[in-house]
């Protein structure tokens, strides 16, 4: 079987790729004398896509919020075997998970693998949905639904996405609503199935100690062969997002300690893929360190005033068509928190960045990632992730050694606006 290797000399680690008849591509990130070996089955399918073409077909159609969680769980479902029993014997562990724009099927182990591994695709790839089965996951789900309903840090996280996002769907619950969940049947499933579980969309991802050749040949041997090959790609359509925020406050009141907050600037640079919104997603990052990280004078006097504790922290979530930074934690009085982080911004915008913070923070954040490669877990949910963002993962450091201080100076201009945040707050019952 034919395949190609892909070397990144910079930090002396090599890939090997092959693609089947099937249209599934399948990569290999060897790791000697590495006793764990780790396999991500994933799709590029989401909780975003909600309104598509489904394949050989013409027009497009919206299903309920959920579908691909909904999905994800009932993909663990077999007639004959326990399918989590079944690895269990087998000496690994297996999960899953679902995002806002793909879905991953994993397991580890010591030993095993290829038995493993076959079992990990012949399940993914063989649905079983009943009318029944898929009524009782309705119950399970909702189940689900509504204990993160009662969670204080999931609905500050979601509060702050619908206060930045108008239409899009990435301001829903990944898992639906409950009224959504509602309206899926066994004829939705097979239909999202279908079009989203073609080979053609999902990658396999495999690291350890293997053989190439013998991962190419047991997923050839094992995969379904009944599958027919779609003609162009699935056609995702997402609805018109204004540019500006919806709402800049939102409160709620649950069951917590002390007041929670989520601070979330919405992104404007948007429709960037590969290497570009990598680079972007980095720099985002970084400036985001420099301005609010541990070592900043910022956080360094809003611990000191109390405002903050050691859970508070900032990330840049997006993909193509959204984004947002975040700056999330507890705080006694949230919103003089946010005339405080306000201030600071505009403190700086007449160019008063560090450079020598930015260069102490990107060489922390090279020697970070070059320790990541040592981790098979790291390496396997990285590459799915970016891989489905067109980009490959080997090639992450090599991106980040390439950040400039222009590149912080040009991207904290752009991204951080008067009129761009919402402020989500959930705060003790009264």
């Amino acid at each position: 079987m034919d395949y190609k290797i892909i070397k990144n000399t910079n930090i002396g680690e090599e890939l090997f790729y092959g693609e089947l008849n099937s249209g599934l591509k399948i990569y290999y990130l060897p790791k000697k004398n590495y006793m764990k070996k780790y396999a991500v089955f994933g799709t590029k399918y989401g909780s975003n896509d909600n309104t598509f073409i489904p394949i050989w077909e013409e027009k497009p159609i919206t299903v309920p919020e959920g579908v691909a969680h909904f999905l994800e769980h009932k993909l663990f479902e077999d007639p004959e075997h326990d399918i989590f029993t079944n690895f269990a014997q087998l000496g690994s562990y297996v999960n899953a998970y679902t995002s806002f724009n793909q879905t991953a099927y994993l397991f580890s182990c010591t030993d095993n693998f290829y038995e493993n591994l076959k079992l990990l695709i012949k399940f993914v790839q063989n649905p079983y949905f009943t009318d029944e089965n898929v009524e009782k996951e309705k119950g399970i789900i909702a189940q689900e639904i509504k204990m993160y309903e009662d969670s204080p840090n999931w609905r500050v996280f979601f509060n702050c996405l619908k206060g930045m996002y108008y239409e899009h769907p990435v301001k829903t619950d990944i898992a639906g609503t409950v009224d959504s969940i509602k309206k899926i049947d066994k004829e939705t499933l097979y239909r999202c199935y279908r079009t989203f579980y073609h080979p053609s969309n999902m990658i396999l991802f495999v690291t350890g100690d293997l053989s190439f050749e013998k991962i190419m040949e047991v997923a050839d041997k094992v995969e379904r062969k009944d599958i027919l090959k779609p003609s162009g790609e699935i056609k995702r359509i997402f609805p018109d997002e204004p540019k500006k925020i919806k709402q800049d406050y939102l409160e709620e009141y649950l069951m917590t300690a002390m007041p929670i907050f989520a601070i979330g600037f919405k992104d404007y640079d948007l429709n960037l893929s590969g290497e570009q919104y990598v680079r972007k997603e980095i720099t985002t990052n970084i400036l985001l360190q420099m301005l609010f990280g541990e070592s900043s004078e910022f956080y360094q006097e809003m611990y000191d005033n109390g405002l903050i504790d050691n859970n508070f922290g900032t990330q840049y979530i997006g993909y193509k068509d959204y984004g947002h930074s975040l700056i999330v934690g507890e705080s006694d009085n949230p919103q003089q928190l946010l005339e405080k982080a306000t201030n600071h911004l505009n403190s700086l915008k007449s160019g008063k960045l560090s450079e020598e913070d930015f260069l102490r923070i990107k060489k922390k954040n090279i020697g970070y990632n070059l320790m990541g490669f040592n981790s098979v877990e790291y390496l396997a949910n990285n590459f799915i992730s970016y891989y489905f963002n067109d980009f490959l993962f080997i090639n992450y450091v090599d991106i980040l050694k390439s950040i400039t201080f222009e590149d912080i100076n040009s991207r904290f201009n752009s991204h951080f606006t008067k009129d761009n945040y919402t402020l989500s707050i959930v705060k003790p019952m009264k």
